[in-house]
């Protein structure tokens, strides 16, 4: 069905409960490449059986990791082929560092549909708390979805991240697995697109692409070991757009430039000349 704008936006997404364990954690951070030196100290915290740090970005899995079947993108007023859409953006506000277990609650609602004539971006906004209605963390997301435009929505605007005119204050490699995309879908996004040779050939990709968010996670992580010297709660804000496909088993090459308490970054794939992958990076510190 077509887009309908004025059903869609504002349409409240409902309330999920959930909960999470250090096991999760721990998963979570082996799937965007954490403790890949298993004899450094520092990376093993991230998988304490008891306690392992945990990164701002589980928050974008922390309600997933019991599902076991592909999404669906049907919403009110919107119901669009799994195959025409791709994560075009994510924003993850963290009010307090994210405890190694939990139980919170998540509300998400539409905030705006937006017609770019070829496609469709449909972005959610959503408010975690825990058990006792303290904010957890906010997050902002959108997706594309390729040949669903035209319903004539607003066409909405799009910003792109000043970069400092001088060479970046840090330059950094994140290494990906071959095996990584099949290691992050088991933290509950079972998209085909990212096991399934034929269902990623007919969404015409050569193979299976590395989930965005897993790109998303691993820069963010890469940004707290080398940067942040392995210090998780030192992360109040973490946001990029998705810019391009990375294939498990290529390395990111990330670029950040210091920017009084941000950190403005950019991620490329280094083996196919810094092709895109991530852009509007922006990584804020907590105070």
């Amino acid at each position: 069905m077509p887009i309908d704008p004025t059903v869609a936006v504002g349409a409240d997404l409902g309330a999920t409960t959930f909960s999470w364990t250090p096991r999760e954690v721990a998963l979570y951070n082996l799937a965007v490449g954490a403790a890949h030196d298993p004899m450094d100290p520092t990376g093993l915290q991230y998988i304490d059986d008891a306690a392992p740090k945990t990164l701002p970005t589980f928050a974008t899995v922390a309600a997933t990791f019991l599902a076991t079947e592909a999404p669906k993108v049907s919403f009110p007023g919107v119901d669009i082929d799994l195959a025409k859409v791709v994560h075009g953006s994510q924003e993850v506000t963290v009010h307090r560092p994210l405890p190694a277990s939990g139980t919170a609650t998540t509300r998400t609602r539409i905030a705006e549909v937006q017609d770019k004539g070829s496609a469709a971006v449909i972005i959610q906004e959503s408010e975690t708390v825990d058990e006792a209605g303290n904010p957890l963390w906010t997050a902002r997301s959108s997706i594309f979805a390729k040949g669903e435009g035209g319903f004539g929505g607003e066409r909405g605007s799009s910003t792109r991240l000043a970069l400092p005119d001088r060479a970046p204050d840090h330059e950094l490699l994140a290494p990906t697995l071959p095996q990584q995309a099949l290691l992050y879908r088991l933290c509950g996004d079972r998209n085909p697109l990212h096991s399934d040779p034929a269902f990623a050939a007919g969404a015409g990709f050569p193979r299976p692409i590395l989930h965005g968010l897993c790109t998303f996670g691993t820069v963010c992580r890469t940004l707290v070991d080398e940067v942040l010297g392995g210090d998780t709660t030192a992360v109040a804000g973490y946001g990029a757009s998705f810019a391009g496909v990375v294939f498990p088993g290529e390395t990111l090459k990330i670029r950040a430039w210091e920017d009084e308490d941000r950190l403005l970054v950019t991620a490329v794939v280094a083996e196919r000349d810094d092709a895109p992958a991530l852009g509007n990076v922006v990584l804020t510190r907590s105070h």
